[in-house]
């Protein structure tokens, strides 16, 4: 019990780590620091350590330690404490790959975008597909991430909701797809924000209705469109799910979107009223990234999932590494 207790707190703080990773790599693309190693990858303007390095560079290098070695070496330890405490075919041992490979192809496409060039002042249509590419990469990972820390931490014994599968299969499809094409042309939008910079709201405006205006820019009038329709959809849907009295953890996960899908409609307008400084970018991002984690682990929840009976009689296990669990004709073979 207290070997699992401690992997599902590892998993929640390599969770957290990865938010601050995705958050600084935000901050690198607002300030426009991606180019500050220059178009070279792994190296950084021709070394390995930058030389007198501008706050551009220390900007860049810091995320490319923090994403690659850093986070690459808490996700080795991520799997090799799952495979050592759960038994072969258990959902966390399955979900702790997803995030090795997601993890993988995350630093692999951060590599791609700098050696395409497509970071700095990269005003490209292709920057557009490769910016969504990187991000509906890291959405997975995180979705992967708390997932392993959710399916670690529950409890032996679960209690389905009472909402219907129907309902619960049409969230699981309709809502994470409908926020990952918004969280898209938010991207986009927060691109166009950093390269076409305004000085005022009407400066703004008069660039986003312009029939001339680049595509990055004419995304700032969509995204907030789209935005409150999504909200709302959100708001409906947990709405729905407290109204049919849902077991605990669900009614938590559907209250925590509701609140959160507010604060993020909040932060989205402060954002355009502040003309999108870095800082309100980043926050707006850090309230996306929370109600990403809620929606998809509220989708879970609502499907009954039950990690201890995913593959057959396979049960979670928690007993020190090494040590066999007693045998019996339903426990989970050992770990070996």
């Amino acid at each position: 019990m207290v070997a699992r207790k401690r992997f599902t707190a590892y998993a929640w703080s390599l969770l957290a780590f990865a938010i601050a990773v995705v958050l600084w790599g935000a901050g690198v693309r607002a300030t426009g620091s991606g180019a500050g190693c220059g178009d070279q990858w792994p190296l950084c303007n021709g070394g390995w350590l930058p030389q007198n390095p501008a706050v551009h560079t220390i900007i860049e290098f810091t995320h490319r330690i923090t994403s690659g070695p850093t986070l690459g070496l808490l996700v080795v330890g991520l799997v090799v404490f799952a495979f050592r405490l759960f038994p072969r075919g258990h959902i966390v041992r399955r979900l702790a790959v997803l995030v090795a490979v997601f993890t993988v192809t995350e630093a692999l496409i951060g590599a791609a975008l700098v050696l395409l060039g497509h970071v700095g002042t990269n005003s490209s249509p292709n920057r557009a597909y490769s910016l969504a590419i990187h991000l509906l990469n890291t959405m997975v990972l995180l979705a992967a991430m708390a997932l392993t820390a959710w399916f670690a931490g529950a409890p032996e014994s679960r209690r389905e909701t009472t909402t219907n599968q129907q309902l619960s299969r049409s969230l699981v499809v309709c809502v994470p797809l409908a926020f990952l094409t918004i969280s898209v042309t938010g991207a986009i939008a927060a691109l166009g924000d950093t390269l076409f910079a305004v000085r005022s709201l009407s400066q703004g405006l008069q660039q986003d209705l312009s029939p001339t205006a680049h595509i990055f820019v004419r995304l700032r009038v969509w995204h907030p469109i789209v935005a409150v329709l999504l909200g709302c959809f959100l708001v409906a849907v947990a709405g729905v799910v407290l109204s049919r009295r849902p077991a605990t953890r669900a009614r938590r996960l559907a209250t925590a979107v509701i609140i959160l899908t507010f604060v993020q409609a909040g932060a989205g307008a402060i954002n355009i009223l502040l003309l999108a400084p870095v800082w309100m970018q980043i926050t707006h991002l850090f309230i996306a990234d929370l109600l990403w984690i809620a929606l998809v682990l509220f989708a879970a929840e609502l499907i009954g999932f039950d990690p201890t009976r995913a593959y057959g009689d396979l049960r979670a296990v928690s007993y020190s590494p090494g040590v066999r669990p007693a045998a019996s004709s339903s426990s989970a073979p050992a770990n070996r």
